[in-house]
């Protein structure tokens, strides 16, 4: 009765939230522990009911993708939920209002000791997803990455539910999980329980059948980037003194951390100094805490490059800044499916990445769109800096391979994964 009583006042409160604007967005989150919609509307009255399953409403690529893909389905007459463990969020005013939002996640997920390990908040959150299936009974529920995919097959399993269930993988699983045996095993018992396992790219679908998956119940999907408003979005003003005059901007985007090896691009960033290379570099997100926007400071002071780097920290879209850049690099040790990559070249801005696991390889075409250098080369980084700040491609000719990952291009590969999954009998 308590943590009944308690999601309701958590709803009041987020109504009020909602309308005096503190949480963005024409939607209304549904709050319940089941899943339990409160919501109608005549336009969801569709041929597919799709559920997309994920954390929540802030962060990078998985959310913004996922919002992207729901959107898109919407678009085309699909009844689509958004279901989250946390409604609230600086990315709620980027879903469409024909997108339904249903938070699962209840008092226990949010509690400070349970909100440290996201596997916890999944872990808990398989009843009420449960629920929500027998409730809302979807056509087809679409869960993205790790541990909401594991959550969503152990739902699927108590709920009695018979839908169709996609598992979407977004990174590079055995890079990204390497120091986590037990994540690898989950994922191999697991997932071959889902009726597909939807790769963001050919290296993680390759990957994933490396780590034993049945290789037809793989399949690749590349994410949606290019969607409507994409460039009204790009031609956004900002406010930073440094685009639009100057040196040129070498710009990189992503939460700080391990994975996008910042150190290892402040590093190229001071040897492109060091060759006569007249340029600053903005890098825009945060980390975990803090402390992670403050030591990138610190190395860049102690690099002697300071005065030219710039890290402000979190903007609600990078997109505007990619456009104005004279250069995106993408320093990661791993990925998927690097969105920011393929925003800057349907930007035309040129870039050079990391040929890591996987994704840059794909998208610039083995380096016919843009250098590929080595992980954790600040040398090579570097040397492609200065080639390309010094020979800029036609952007023209960037802009063109951008725009083929389009959110329609999405939309009608997954629709023809759910006709061909046809045969459970779980399709309208």
């Amino acid at each position: 009765m308590f943590v009944y009583v308690a999601c309701h006042i958590v709803c009041v409160l987020r109504a009020l939230c909602v309308l005096t604007g503190r949480v963005s967005g024409s939607y209304q989150p549904v709050c319940d522990s089941g899943g339990e919609i409160v919501r109608t509307d005549k336009q969801m009255r569709t041929r597919n009911h799709i559920a997309i399953f994920m954390y929540g409403l802030t962060g990078g690529g998985v959310p913004r993708r996922s919002i992207s893909l729901a959107n898109a389905f919407a678009a085309t007459g699909q009844h689509v939920d958004l279901v989250v463990l946390d409604a609230s969020g600086e990315l709620g005013g980027l879903i469409a209002p024909s997108v339904r939002l249903v938070d699962v996640g209840g008092m226990r997920i949010r509690l400070p000791l349970i909100r440290r390990k996201r596997r916890w908040q999944f872990a808990l959150a398989r009843r009420p997803l449960a629920a929500y299936l027998r409730r809302a009974a979807p056509n087809v529920l679409l869960s993205a990455d790790n541990y909401a995919n594991l959550a969503a097959v152990r739902a699927r399993e108590t709920s009695g539910w018979n839908g169709t269930l996609f598992l979407s993988q977004r990174n590079h699983t055995s890079t990204y999980a390497a120091r986590r045996p037990e994540l690898i095993a989950a994922i191999r018992e697991e997932y071959p329980k889902a009726d597909a396992v939807v790769a963001v790219s050919e290296g993680v679908a390759a990957d994933l059948r490396d780590l034993g998956l049945p290789p037809d119940l793989v399949r690749t999907i590349y994410n949606p980037v290019v969607e409507p408003g994409f460039f009204e979005m790009a031609a956004e003003p900002i406010d930073h003194p440094w685009f639009g005059s100057g040196p040129p901007v070498v710009l990189a985007a992503g939460r700080i951390g391990a994975q996008k090896d910042f150190p290892t691009l402040l590093q190229a960033f001071s040897r492109l100094r060091a060759r006569g290379t007249e340029a600053r570099l903005v890098i825009l997100g945060e980390g975990k805490t803090s402390q992670a926007r403050t030591d990138l400071k610190a190395l860049a002071g102690d690099l002697g490059i300071a005065q030219w780097v710039d890290i402000p920290g979190f903007v609600p879209s990078a997109l505007p800044y990619i456009a104005r850049a004279d250069l995106f690099v993408l320093s990661s040790r791993w990925e998927g499916l690097p969105g920011v990559l393929i925003e800057a070249l349907a930007c035309g801005t040129p870039v050079v990445s990391t040929d890591c696991p996987s994704g840059p390889f794909e998208i610039l075409e083995g380096g016919k769109y843009g250098p590929l250098v080595p992980t954790g080369d600040a040398e090579a980084m570097a040397e492609a800096m200065a080639t390309v700040l010094s020979s800029r491609p036609e952007a023209k000719y960037l802009k063109a391979r951008g725009n083929t990952f389009s959110s329609e291009a999405a939309v009608e590969r997954y629709l023809e994964l759910i006709a061909s999954r046809h045969a459970r009998g779980t399709l309208q």
